[in-house]
């Protein structure tokens, strides 16, 4: 694949999380912000400062130039520690979010599961295990690479790229994250979904006797 046909990995999360609002966000290029938007970005800023340092055993490098040529992706990883083991340094990425995992949980592994991915390629080596770390709790969620999360990852990937290709916004489906979205008001889920009722409403009428 030449790397010109890409796909950001950030998209990957936001497939994850709602095929609409990768759609909004990549295809339109749609943003708005809110207050979570906003404390997120600001976090992202400070992980992504491009800075190294160490630790003992383990060197933090931020702001990570990531690519997969197998998945298709390329990006920037927010922290990837490399921890001294024997004579060898392994990576292991960690994600910074804002929030909590709730909702965000599944969408949020599958990216960093794809940046995992990314430097096993790089870097010819194997990562068991990434991180989370989410503002709000202030402490890491554990993410194990599994078959399955590979998997899902992947598929994802090319979902992605079929998104990007064929260039359609798919239509807005309401669910229970909808009210967290900065999106909401571009996206319209009550509008098209009210619009939907009363189709079936009329085409009901429209079939009785």
């Amino acid at each position: 694949m030449d790397e010109a046909d890409f796909v950001p990995l950030s998209a990957l999360q936001h497939y994850a999380y709602c095929p609409r609002q990768c759609a909004l966000i990549h295809l339109e290029q749609i943003w708005e912000e809110n207050s979570h938007t906003a404390e997120g970005r600001l976090m992202h800023e400070h992980a992504h400062s491009g800075e190294s340092t160490a630790r003992g055993q383990v060197r933090l490098v931020t702001d990570l130039p990531l690519r997969s040529v197998r998945l298709g992706v390329s990006g920037k990883a927010d922290v990837v520690e490399f921890r001294r083991c024997g004579g060898a340094w392994r990576p292991y990425p960690v994600e910074y979010k804002k929030g909590s995992p709730h909702g965000h949980a599944e969408a949020d592994a599958v990216q960093v599961c794809a940046q995992a991915v990314c430097l096993e390629e790089m870097l010819g080596t194997s990562i068991p295990e990434a991180a989370i770390f989410y503002g709000a709790q202030r402490r890491r969620s554990v993410v194990p690479l599994t078959e399955d999360l590979r998997r899902k990852s992947a598929d994802i990937a090319l979902a992605v790229h079929e998104l990007f290709r064929i260039g359609k916004t798919p239509l807005p489906e309401k669910r229970g994250h909808c009210a967290a979205c900065s999106l909401q008001n571009a996206c319209m889920p009550a509008f098209v979904e009210e619009s939907a009722l009363a189709a079936r409403y009329l085409e009901a009428l429209w079939r009785e006797p």
